[in-house]
């Protein structure tokens, strides 16, 4: 009976065999082929009237049940219960019908490796713990649909996120992300073995796809989320005038998307470190809006997107990243913040979180990633308590 009822979208849905439907304005349903099956005369006085009657009865309480999975279905994907509602187990989800949603949290790993870093671990974490509601979803290049990963503790990062509720691990397959997208054309010609920046270059293509094809925010996996973003279509400023591209959120098939993967191949040189990535945003947004310094903590708005200040994702600035893994007296509140970028770019994985060092990287672990962070507890080795960072 369930195979019978599908979604085919956030706002509809159908049941296979009728005329069912919804038409998302007056929430009215009309079901002709449930209304000919209920309405039908009972044979009382035909031979096997009572069997029949029975039977019909029967095929009645079906068809209603079917009838009721398919409006709990709907109702679980429209009020934010999706996680609590699964008809089917979140591992036999493909991507594109978590995608769907149009509400997702993206994070990309387009290195080979399977086994995320705890920072990588923790970002994962925190988006899950700040946003409930919502899809969190993890691609990694590494992985395969057919790529065995056990439980073991070669892969303790990789098994804590899969077990998060509404946390989703899928591979990252380029070749599917890039279609009908402007770089779809670029991906075909180039040559990964010969690209300076492959692993920045690729993954700074698939998050605009992502995101313009289902909608979204995407997040880098150095930023660790403290707070709800309350905005829809947003870019994030690194610093006056200059936009980052490690945070940024629209709905799906947005303009500015779209133009950003055109100019993405247009201009297109791999040599340069975040031509396609920041430098691509700002030169983006320069072209639409009259970009001016922040003033205070206030966000600047142009053609209907937000660009918000320094200060809700980088209110320490690259330059001064190694402060995330320094005691801070007292600890800094980042009320204005929304995430923490923590520039592990800049780091190059030198300096890492150690247990009971009391670092401000520390304290962030333990309030926003509590599981990661007991994770990191539990594999900590003794000469990592008194290495110093």
């Amino acid at each position: 009976m369930l195979q019978t009822v599908w979604v085919s979208s956030a706002g509809s849905w159908a049941l296979g065999g009728s005329d069912c439907h919804w038409d998302g304005r007056q929430r009215t349903w009309t079901c002709g082929f449930l209304r000919a099956i209920i309405q039908r005369p009972r044979l009382r006085h035909a031979p096997n009237g009572a069997g029949r009657a029975r039977m019909l009865r029967t095929i009645q309480i079906c068809l209603c049940c079917c009838f009721v999975s398919g409006i709990l279905y709907e109702i679980s994907l429209l009020s934010g219960c999706f996680f609590s509602y699964l008809p089917v187990p979140k591992q036999l989800l493909r991507p594109e019908q978590v995608l769907s949603l149009g509400r997702s949290i993206i994070f990309l790993e387009t290195s080979e490796r399977l086994e995320p870093p705890p920072l990588v671990s923790c970002s994962v974490e925190s988006a899950a713990r700040t946003y409930q509601d919502r899809p969190i979803i993890l691609f990694m290049k590494g992985l395969t649909n057919h790529t065995a990963l056990g439980t073991s503790a070669s892969y303790t990062a990789f098994s804590l996120l899969s077990s998060i509720k509404n946390v989703f691990i899928f591979p990252l397959q380029m070749e599917n992300i890039f279609q009908e997208t402007p770089l779809l054309s670029w991906y075909n010609q180039v040559v990964p073995e010969q690209e300076k920046n492959w692993v920045h270059v690729s993954s700074d293509a698939s998050r605009l796809a992502l995101i313009w094809k289902y909608g979204g925010i995407y997040m880098d996996t150095d930023v660790i989320s403290i707070r709800p973003i309350p905005e829809e279509s947003f870019l994030a400023a690194q610093k006056s005038q200059f936009s980052s591209n490690g945070i940024f959120g629209f709905p799906a098939h947005h303009k500015f998307i779209w133009d950003c993967m055109e100019n993405f191949v247009l201009k297109y040189n791999g040599n340069i470190w975040g031509n396609q990535g920041p430098f691509l945003m700002t030169r983006m947004l320069k072209a639409i809006c009259n970009l001016t310094d922040f003033r205070g903590t206030e966000d600047h708005s142009c053609q209907n997107i937000s660009f918000l200040n320094p200060q809700r994702f980088y209110p320490i600035p690259y330059p001064a990243w190694r402060r995330y893994y320094k005691v801070w007296d007292p600890s800094p509140t980042f009320n204005h913040s929304y995430a923490l970028h923590l520039w592990n770019f800049m780091n190059h994985n030198r300096k890492t979180v150690v247990p009971g060092s009391n670092t401000l990287a520390e304290q962030l672990y333990q309030a926003y990633c509590p599981t990661t962070y007991q994770g990191l507890i539990q594999n900590a080795q003794p000469r990592a308590f008194t290495r110093s960072e």
